[in-house]
């Protein structure tokens, strides 16, 4: 039976979407993108082949499926013909029959992404013109992408065959009965309105958003998965209740770049001081673990263990049908592992996540703690075969969770994947 499955972040960006994507894909026959610009990176692992998107949805990857970039992304031209020629470079023909572009997108100019610069950098933003842009639409000032094809360049010319109005397009899909996949960016926490305001995006990556950014009605998405990582990270400033060290200890470790050359001595090192109850040496092993540096921009991520409370507030502000848990595997050799359930608020417990930032700020995690495995996951199938104490973390997960777990990821390849709930896929 074909479905409409709408996938969303549950934390604050970076869980693992790029490989759910790329798993549930292979099944649909469109793929569509609605929100957000180059500020997000996907990566996607395709036998020995690497492929990291900012722009492009992760589908294109298959090459016998339509890709759609919606009206509600802002694109900067130059990434965008720079993804394009790194496929073709890969052997991937791209035509309007692979990707097609929305006319009603918006474009990122040079001008965005200097106002960027000036002004982002207070709030943790990517500086790739994201805010000024959807500012400029926003006061109809901006450029649309039907607009920036009449030019006469390089990145217009090769953009012009791609766009399209998509508006018919992805709905006759619909109505086609065909598999559509919507492939979220970003992150709820992130959302322009549900998030942790200001420390958020300019775009709306809930399901919401998954509607306005492609021109379809809400009725017309028949599930909609999180996904969300077996512990939490963000990037940038902003409160961060279940967070292991604070953020200037993370800046301070630097890039992935620095990181690389000692990166083995440096997480041995890490596990030891984490398992000796050392909560900054937890958080940075997860980081090492997960290899949780940006896409984008090769920033070390915030982590820290995960938070119920977040989780229970995505599944109601998206409508959640189920659950996709990933990087299960980062967890493997700590000792002990904790989940939040509520939140500690002036001497009493919270368990909905509060809206008000000056709340939250001042929230304290409540915690129940677990026993951890060191068996290797990365071969594991089927749940039966996961370590007892995978098992039980998992099922802990299921409880605090207000939606029943679908899938469970235990490394970055498709093969690496657990189904538990079939009826909830393609």
């Amino acid at each position: 039976m074909s479905k409409t499955i709408a996938v969303v972040g549950g934390q604050w960006g970076d869980e693992g979407k790029g490989k759910i994507v790329d798993f549930l894909a292979e099944k649909a026959e469109v793929v569509g993108r609605a929100t957000g610009g180059n500020n997000a990176g996907h990566t996607v692992v395709v036998g020995d082949k690497t492929f990291k998107f900012h722009l492009i949805p992760s589908g294109i990857v298959h090459k016998d499926k339509l890709n759609i970039c919606g009206n509600g992304m802002v694109i900067d031209p130059h990434v965008f013909v720079g993804e394009i020629e790194k496929l073709e470079e890969e052997g991937y023909g791209i035509t309007d029959k692979q990707l097609v572009v929305s006319g009603s997108a918006h474009v990122i100019l040079k001008d965005h992404i200097e106002e960027d610069k000036k002004t982002g950098g207070k709030i943790g933003t990517t500086s790739r013109g994201i805010g000024p842009c959807y500012k400029d639409k926003i006061v109809r000032t901006g450029m649309r992408m039907s607009e920036f094809v009449k030019r006469q360049s390089k990145e217009a010319d090769k953009i012009r065959p791609l766009v399209k109005d998509t508006y018919p397009i992805i709905n006759e899909a619909i109505a086609a009965k065909k598999n559509v996949l919507i492939e979220g960016a970003q992150g709820t926490m992130l959302d322009i309105d549900h998030g942790t305001y200001p420390y958020v995006t300019s775009s709306n990556p809930t399901a919401g958003g998954a509607c306005t950014g492609l021109g379809i009605g809400p009725t017309k998405i028949d599930k909609v998965i999180a996904i969300i990582k077996a512990y939490t990270t963000r990037v940038g400033g902003g409160p961060f209740p279940t967070e292991l060290g604070t953020a200037e200890q993370t800046k301070e470790e630097g890039t992935w770049d620095k990181i690389k050359p000692g990166f083995e001595e440096t997480r041995t090192q890490a596990l030891a001081r984490a398992n000796d109850g050392d909560e900054y040496e937890q958080g940075k092993y997860m980081r090492l673990q997960g290899r949780e540096y940006g896409t984008t921009t090769g920033r070390p991520r915030r982590t820290g263990w995960f938070d119920g409370v977040v989780a229970k507030y995505s599944v109601m502000i998206n409508g959640l049908t189920s659950v996709a848990i990933t990087k299960l595997d980062v967890l493997t050799g700590l000792e002990k592992i904790k989940i939040c359930t509520a939140y500690e608020y002036e001497g009493k417990q919270i368990e909905n996540f509060p809206a008000n930032l000056d709340v939250l700020s001042k929230c304290k995690p409540v915690y129940e703690e677990f026993d951890g495995w060191k068996e290797d996951l990365s071969k594991v199938t089927e749940f039966d075969d996961l370590p007892d104490n995978a098992k039980a973390y998992v099922k802990e997960l299921g409880k605090v969770i207000p939606a029943p777990i679908s899938i469970v990821s235990v490394g970055p390849e498709r093969t690496q994947t657990i189904i538990l709930k079939k009826e909830e896929l393609f």
